[in-house]
């Protein structure tokens, strides 16, 4: 961690978050919504169908993450953190009322009851989103059973890095600037401006854990980043599609201002400067973890990252079919090199072949430390790769079955035992 950051993250005590809870407290029922009816009306079509799906996700998270927070409670390893966790849970709550009344008394949509109202947002909740919130839900019921100190670190970063801080912030932070400037709602603008001011201080709690919790040479702290590692491969896949709009409609966020790229861009930034905060920028953890080229600025990552959702290659498995055209496939084979660990080779020189039935061959070549991915075919490859591209692309899927698929022979790896089972080291 920079001296900076260490000054920063010890300047902020957590005293004085709990501090800020106290002074910023506000109520959900003294939201005045009552002229929001008309903004709501004056919106076109579009922009109604994107605020249901983009608030139906905020309603929905805000319900899963006040249900979940009670084994952070427990679990905290020191009672300065169990308090704010306390506070954070109220603050919660308090959100799911805001939305609860947003959709029934401006919205039009739900019921009296608040499971009423959240039903209604079901069928909004795409793939990515039910992955990372399913895997929330996961992560209490393991926290009950497990209380060390590397759970909780997974915990922390699953909640407050990812939920609040990489997913719930960016969409804010564009609908919360357009109701603002157009001032047509101004009682959701004066809500999302309490939500938004408390999340800030949930995730500033979340940055300063981790900073403890992971600081190198502290005890336990190799651990702990082995922990938040294992965690973050698990989840991140599932990162991109969470702003997957209904069928690849691009109105649904550029009828507010603004497009995918704007959001992905923004989120990379605040993932890039929190994990530099804490003292694990994203460049010094192991590959795989957050594979984009360190060197390229936020803006092209997230075109990168737009161009193969949109074409089939991230995303939901039951999306459209992958893209195979060249400009595709080195934009995915780009992306394997950032995955494969060479340390895993060994010293030893390796070459992957991919042959695809409907698309190019390509192959990948590890050697001296270098990792590097060409078209075509290479000579004496250590292990060859058979399949479609549809296939290979959907067995990376973080939810997909292997070993289904290599039994029925979709993928079908030929190679030496022993290199077949480093491919799998390589590629964690």
């Amino acid at each position: 961690m920079s001296v900076a950051s260490q000054n920063l993250m010890d300047n902020i005590t957590y005293e004085d978050l709990y501090r800020r809870w106290e002074q910023g407290n506000w109520s959900a029922y003294d939201i005045d919504l009552s002229q929001d009816n008309k903004g709501w009306e004056a919106l076109t079509e579009i922009q109604r169908r994107s605020a249901m799906w983009i608030y139906s996700m905020f309603f929905y998270g805000e319900d899963r993450v006040a249900d979940t927070l009670a084994p952070y409670i427990t679990a905290a390893p020191t009672e300065e953190q169990a308090y704010f966790l306390a506070t954070q849970q109220v603050d919660e709550v308090r959100h799911s009322i805001f939305f609860h009344r947003f959709f029934k008394e401006v919205i039009g949509v739900g019921g009296e009851t608040i499971q009423q109202t959240l039903s209604s947002t079901l069928p909004q909740l795409n793939w990515g989103y039910r992955g990372i919130f399913d895997r929330l839900d996961v992560m209490a019921e393991e926290l009950r059973k497990d209380r060390s100190v590397p759970k909780y670190a997974q915990a922390i970063t699953l909640y407050h890095l990812i939920v609040e801080g990489s997913l719930a912030q960016p969409g804010q932070h564009f609908i919360e600037d357009f109701f603002a400037s157009e001032d047509t709602m101004p009682g959701f603008s004066a809500g999302m401006a309490n939500v938004s001011r408390d999340e800030q201080r949930h995730i500033g709690f979340g940055v300063k854990v981790l900073s403890e919790l992971l600081a190198e040479g502290k005890p336990g702290a190799e651990e702990n980043r082995a922990a938040v590692v294992e965690l973050l491969k698990g989840v991140l896949p599932y990162g991109p599609a969470v702003f997957y709009p209904p069928n690849q409609d691009r109105e649904y966020t550029e009828c507010y201002g603004f497009s995918l790229e704007d959001i992905f861009a923004f989120g990379l930034k605040l993932i890039r400067q929190r994990w530099r905060t804490i003292g694990f920028p994203t460049e010094e953890m192991p590959p795989g973890v957050f594979p984009f080229d360190p060197d390229a600025t936020e803006e092209e990552v997230a075109a990168r990252q737009v161009q193969m959702m949109m074409a089939g290659i991230l995303g939901p498995p039951d999306g459209p079919a992958p893209d195979s055209s060249p400009d595709m496939q080195r934009l995915y084979f780009d992306l394997i090199t950032r995955v494969a660990d060479p340390a895993a080779a060994n010293g030893s020189p390796l070459v992957y072949q991919w042959r695809f039935n409907d698309a190019d061959p390509w192959h990948l070549i590890i050697d001296n430390g270098s990792t590097r991915a060409e078209p075509g075919e290479a000579p004496n490859p250590t292990v060859v790769i058979e399949s479609s591209w549809a296939d290979w692309i959907a067995s990376g899927k973080p939810d997909a079955n292997q070993l289904k698929m290599l039994v029925q022979r979709r993928i079908r790896p030929r190679g030496p035992i022993r290199e077949l089972a480093r491919m799998r080291k390589v590629f964690g």
